[in-house]
């Protein structure tokens, strides 16, 4: 890969500055594109902004920013995108910056004090390559940075028409799977977890093995509709089967249990009582399981409740440390295995006097039965 390091100004950058939203933003006179297919939305806060106009007023260095040669004789901006921005919207008098106490747009700067700003020089490296050592140096140089989501390199990799419909969806701040889902799924749309987990559940649905599986059968297609409306479905199944919604709820793997569960005849009324009871018993430690336990009275999503150091201690000096079941002498608690006589399934609670001691060898073989 060629790399030349290169002084350019804040007017050259923002001179025919344009925010085509899916269709792109540009800049350096259209010869610069600054969001690539790999590089995520503009996730500065106002803070962060200002300050990169800030620190150009004051004549600090920012840090070093990375173009690489397109075969069309235009740039790519590899990294940098969220100071760029953030200068050209400035200039474009899209916000104004707190100086001295005063709110200032660019245009209500002295001629003397816009040209510090447009004559100001950014360093840039230019560099020159193929697709894959682009996005190879890509992920090294954003190791000390805000590092890219998996779902982010991914879009890298497989853009197309698919990926900029699926955007619109999923990625966007407001998006219409944030308005649809914002009480069930985990994340932001802007650095793409609701995109990553509609495609989570699409793949499970779909018996496939990867993300990117799913996103190079459908990379060509015209639209996302196939996921959108897949994903519509998920919500509204959760919204009708669990009606009464809880702070537990979000985040939780629905598509997974929509398509395990889709086509079962549930009853959301005794689905609720059988939550309620859940959510109240102490001896579930994972309420958010009780969801999944409802569905597939799997216990292990309920993370049951285990006995204390104090009870193994208190349980294992009343056994003698004998096994209960062999009759084996244990040396001590920490070798011990400590057992519910009554199990939870059939009201048993955590306490000491519906504990026993078991040998490892025991209490891999035991069940209800016993």
């Amino acid at each position: 890969m060629k790399i030349e390091l290169q002084n350019i100004t804040v007017r050259e950058v923002s001179a025919g500055y344009a925010d085509n939203s899916e269709a792109g933003v540009t800049g350096y006179d259209d010869k610069l594109d600054i969001r690539p297919p790999y590089q995520r939305e503009f996730i500065y806060k106002d803070k962060q902004r200002d300050e990169v106009i800030r620190t150009v007023r004051k004549g600090f260095p920012l840090n070093t920013m990375y173009w690489v040669v397109r075969p069309d004789a235009g740039f790519e901006l590899m990294d940098g995108q969220q100071r760029t921005i953030s200068l050209c919207q400035y200039v474009a008098g899209e916000f104004s910056v707190d100086f001295d106490g005063m709110p200032q747009y660019f245009h209500g700067l002295t001629t003397a004090e816009q040209n510090q700003i447009l004559d100001y020089p950014l360093s840039v490296y230019v560099c020159a390559g193929s697709d894959k050592e682009k996005l190879d140096w890509f992920k090294i140089i954003n190791i000390a940075g805000e590092k890219l989501t998996d779902q982010e390199l991914r879009n890298a990799i497989y853009t197309g028409p698919w990926l900029a419909d699926a955007k619109v969806w999923f990625s966007k701040p407001g998006a219409p799977a944030a308005h649809l889902a914002d009480k069930y799924v985990s994340g932001t749309p802007i650095r793409q977890e609701f995109l990553e987990t509609a495609l989570k559940w699409i793949c499970d649905a779909q018996g496939l093995t990867t993300i990117e599986e799913y996103m190079a059968l459908h990379q060509y297609d015209d639209n996302a509709s196939q996921l959108w409306l897949y994903f519509q479905k998920v919500i509204q199944w959760v919204e009708a089967v669990f009606p009464h919604w809880r702070k537990e709820m979000k985040g939780l793997d629905w598509g997974a249990l929509y398509n395990a569960h889709k086509d079962d005849d549930l009853d959301p009324t005794a689905l609720e009582a059988h939550l309620a009871e859940l959510l109240e018993d102490p001896e579930v430690s994972n309420k958010r399981g009780a969801w999944r336990f409802v569905l597939d009275g799997d216990e292990r999503a309920l993370s049951l409740r285990s006995f204390d150091e104090r009870q193994k201690r208190e349980i294992f000096e009343r056994d003698g440390g004998v096994c209960q079941h062999c009759g084996a002498v244990i040396a001590d608690v920490s070798a011990g295995q400590f057992d519910h006589v009554k199990p939870w399934s059939r009201g048993g609670k955590t306490e000491v006097d519906n504990g026993q001691l078991l040998c490892p060898d025991c209490n891999a073989r035991k069940s209800d039965a016993w």
